[in-house]
Parts: structure tokens; sequence; C-alpha cells
């Protein structure tokens, strides 16, 4: 499918709709996945898939259908499937209307090399990468994907956005007998990885944590890698920087904006039109993306919206919709911690007794309002003392309030990572 194919969609679904309103979003998507274990490859796999979301609106009642056939007789049932479960629905009186716009086409975040990579590229990377653990009689776990993907959104009041998209992702687990580590390329551009660092960096961390020691629960300073910190931010992204969250008093932010929750030291905010991240520069109602400041020098200040949220309050949708039906609200997809000053070796040697934590895993909200989340470390738990790694520990399950933990940040890299979270 192409932009073209899609404004043939488009038109075929407005001249066939006899809603108020009406809204038709378009997904269509190349992926392919390598998967390895024991050092060897076990599966390949590839998919083509598109799908269509109709939403109709008539006297303020909403009905959504959808269909992944793009034939014009399965779209014309989707829009009138649609209609009939608008006029089952109760009305809803927050909706007030769906956005205007200009239109919006964008294909700065899709690479032609990263769309067309091959199995047999997948296999190269998985095969050089086995090569380097062989040498250190390390096993090589993990899954190297590739994505291109086009989406297009349009309405009756003639809103339209059109975007490309691509994505490269190599998740790596390096395991030794008693050790594991973890490493994470994600990238618009597959030209941009740099294999050999990044496995060797793995092993390196591998080989240090053998024979893992088991250390006392308590507290400890605590130096966290890219991927825990994402974890940590994808777990406040979801729960309370939206709008809906806000209003319904789940949000942590409630009662907080203007106030310092956090470390000065922390900013971050959303921006999909950052060229570091992967993100589309419109939203799920054609919307263009708005750069949203969450915290600036640990004050809060902003959540996102989308225009159901925005026109019920009185705002401007940041363009932040989700996929219809969506009753959780606008949720921030493209977050971005402002970069520091520092290393992971200059945080190491600044430390008398502290972690190092590669990633977390299996966590989740104990308490929402309060950021409180549980969890373990994995695959890279280290010990510091007197400035120096000096071994690798037994994972540890640890809960822990997220703005506590961002409060108390003392550093910050100047490095920053693109993490899938």
């Amino acid at each position: 499918m192409n932009s073209s194919t899609m404004d043939k969609y488009f038109d075929l679904v407005m001249k066939t709709a006899a809603a108020d309103q009406t809204e038709i979003v378009i997904y269509t998507e190349s992926s392919a996945l390598t998967r390895f274990s024991n050092s060897a490859i076990h599966q390949n796999m590839a998919e083509n898939n598109s799908a269509i979301s109709i939403k109709s609106i008539s006297n303020g009642k909403i009905g959504t259908a959808f269909t992944n056939k793009t034939d014009d007789r399965s779209i014309i049932d989707t829009v009138k499937a649609a209609e009939k479960n608008a006029s089952l629905s109760p009305k809803d009186d927050d909706f007030k209307t769906l956005p205007t716009g200009k239109a919006v086409i964008s294909t700065n975040g899709y690479i032609d090399d990263t769309a067309k990579a091959s199995p047999g590229f997948r296999a190269d990377v998985v095969a050089d990468i086995i090569k380097l653990t062989d040498k250190h009689d390390l096993m090589a776990a993990g899954s190297f994907s590739t994505t291109a993907g086009l989406i297009g959104v349009a309405n009756s009041l003639g809103a339209k956005s059109i975007g490309k998209i691509t994505e490269a992702n190599l998740n790596l687990v390096i395991i030794g007998a008693d050790s594991s580590s973890y490493a994470e390329f994600y990238d618009k551009d597959v030209n941009n990885l740099r294999l050999e660092s990044m496995v060797n960096k793995a092993i390196e961390k591998t080989l240090l944590s053998a024979g893992p020691k088991k250390v006392e629960p308590g507290k400890y300073d605590v130096i966290l890698e890219p991927a825990a910190v994402a974890d940590m931010l994808g777990f406040l992204a979801y729960s309370g920087l939206g709008a809906q969250a806000v209003r319904e008093h789940r949000s942590f932010m409630n009662n907080n904006f203007g106030r310092r929750l956090i470390s000065p030291l922390v900013s971050f905010w959303d921006d999909a039109n950052d060229p570091e991240t992967i993100g589309l520069p419109f939203d799920f109602e054609a919307v263009p993306k708005q750069k949203v400041i969450f915290f600036d020098k640990g004050i809060a200040k902003n959540v996102v919206y989308d225009s159901y949220t925005a026109n019920r309050e009185g705002k401007t949708s940041t363009g932040h919709a989700l996929p219809a039906p969506n009753t959780f609200g606008p949720v921030p997809l493209n977050m971005i911690m402002k970069a520091g000053n520092s290393s992971i070796e200059e945080m190491v040697d600044s430390k008398q007794k502290g972690i190092l934590v590669t990633r977390f895993h299996y966590t989740n909200f104990e308490d929402p309002l309060k950021t409180i989340f549980t969890g373990m470390t994995r695959d890279g738990t280290f010990l510091i003392e007197n400035g120096k790694i000096v071994s690798g520990i037994k994972n540890l399950r640890f809960t822990q309030s997220i703005l506590a933990a961002l409060d108390k940040v003392e550093m910050i890299t100047k490095d920053r990572h693109l993490v899938k979270a």
C-alpha cells in the first residue's frame, strides 16, 4: 500500500459515510523477525498486514469498527458497521468534535535500507554475534526485527496526515554459566548498528558478573543504565502524564502542577519530532504532535491532550491521541530525558558503596498515585565498592517510588540512548 492508495480509501469512506462526522485510520506494516537461542537461529518469520479503523459520530453517539480487508466492499461494510455501533451507543456529552487541520505528510522517519533488510542480512548479524561469543564460551540469545509501516489518518472535517516509519530492533542477552548481560539496539536506520562494540561490551559484563555474590537487603546508592531508566519513565507516561488520568484523579500530577517533585537535575518531555527518537509527527486523529514538557528542572509542568480531552477542558490538543476506541486517554509515546554532563564510569568512580543495574524485569505498579513500583534486576547487576565494580551480585527484588528515586538523582550521563520501552 502507498499514499495514493490511502487517498483512494479516504475518498471511498467519506463518500460512503452518512454520519455527522467520520474518521478513518489506516495502518499497514511489513515486519520481519529473526529469533536466536543457544547461539543458533530457531525462528525466522515475516508478516504483511493492514488494518482499517472507522469511527462514526452522530448526535454525540460514537461507534467504531475494524477490518483488515482492503477491498472496497469490506471497507464500505466497515463504515456501515461503525455507524450502526454509533446508533446503539449512549450519547457522550463530553464529545465536542473531531479535529480540523491541514495535511501532514511525513517520510522523515523512513529509511529504505531498514525497510529492505533481508533474512540473510539479519542472519549475518546473528552469525557475527555468535562468532564473538564463541571466543569466550558464552551463549547468545535474542531477536532482531526490522519493520516498515505506513499510517494514514483522515476525517470528514478535512484533517489528513500520512506518514512512513521504519524500526530496527536488536535485543541481545549473552549467557554464561551463572551470569548474563543485556544489550539493545533500536533505531530507524539499521546502518547505525555498531555490532562489535555492542556485543563486546555485553561479553565483558557477562564475564564480570560471573560467580555472583549475595548482598544483604538494604538501602544502596544505585546507578541505572538506560534500559532501567526507560522502564521507569514508561510507567510514568502511561499512568499519569495524560489529561484523562488527571481528570480521573489517577495521576501523580494531580494537585502538583508547579511544584518541585523530583531533582532539579531532571527534566523530561515528549517530542516525536526530535530526530533522535522514532515517531510520527501526528497522532491517531491526524493532529500534529507538539513538544510537551512534563518536568522542567524537577518542577511538574504539563500533561498531554488529545482532541477529546482538550475540547472538554477548553485546551488545545497536543497531538497525543491513541487509536480508537480509547477510554484510557492520551499518552506520550516519545519520552526524552535531558542529558547531563557525566558518564557511567564517573558515576561508578564517585560511589563508595553502590549497585549498578543494567535493566529491570517483571516490573509493575503497587501504587500508581505514589508511583511505587516493584520488580527484579536482571542481566547484569553489580556491586560497587570504593569507586570500582568488584563483582556481580545475585538479582534483587526492589520496591521503590519512581518520583522518590528521581528526587535523589545526583548525576546524569551526557550520552543518551534510544530504548524501545
